[in-house]
């Protein structure tokens, strides 16, 4: 049943960043970030200007997190954080409790997307798992968009589920996502245990900031 013929929820489409928030990879991402600056020669980044850039489309998060490193070699620097971070990739896995906080959600009728800093290429082989499957109703990626804070990822999904902003609730662990949502007139919630301190949350007004996926699902169990 299409979600705008429902008006028993606050919210018809949560969209859910994906690193920090869902997959437990932030502190892997800022390894491999450090690594890929440290390789093409740049001054690595400490652990709290790699977290910052997480949530950002790829070149632009290492253009961000490696000034000094010039232009002509982001492509070396990009190529460099992927393959530390294939080195890694079988390391990381979803929070504990994401699996039935979606399931609980679908079975309220909520359309379920991603919208991620992250490539459609990385995006695809994350959600390749089995356990994810048919999951989530749609997905946006940096590379497709724009990165975040720009707000076309949302746009673009409430288009595509024909969804007014009002009825969009974004999930995210980083100011980029919060952002987004303020850019998108949607509201958001914001969760304390990926990349970035939550007390940058306030001036972007979550309307709940959870410190564990057991207080997101149920916050939204009692609220979305």
């Amino acid at each position: 049943m299409p979600a705008t013929k429902s008006r028993s929820r606050r919210f018809d489409l949560i969209a859910f960043d994906w690193d920090g928030t869902l997959f437990d990879s932030t502190a892997i991402i800022v390894r491999c970030i450090q690594s890929a600056v440290r390789d093409v020669g740049g001054t690595v980044p400490t652990d709290k200007e790699a977290s910052y850039v997480i949530g950002m489309g790829l070149m632009q998060a290492l253009a961000y997190a490696a000034p000094d490193v010039p232009p002509e070699k982001y492509t070396e620097l990009g190529n460099r954080y992927r393959f530390h971070y294939i080195q890694h990739q079988d390391d990381l896995s979803l929070f504990d409790g994401v699996l039935p906080l979606l399931a609980d959600l679908r079975e309220r009728g909520h359309l379920l997307a991603v919208a991620t800093g992250k490539s459609r290429r990385g995006l695809d082989e994350a959600l390749h798992s089995v356990d994810l499957r048919g999951v989530f109703d749609g997905s946006r990626t940096a590379d497709q968009t724009a990165g975040k804070p720009h707000p076309l990822m949302l746009k673009e999904l409430m288009a595509e589920f024909d969804v007014p902003s009002e009825r969009v609730l974004m999930i995210g662990d980083t100011t980029h996502d919060l952002q987004m949502a303020v850019n998108a007139g949607c509201a958001s919630l914001g969760v304390s245990y990926g990349a970035h301190e939550p007390d940058a949350f306030h001036p972007l007004h979550p309307l709940f900031i959870a410190h564990s996926v057991r207080e997101m699902h149920d916050w939204l169990l009692e609220n979305a």
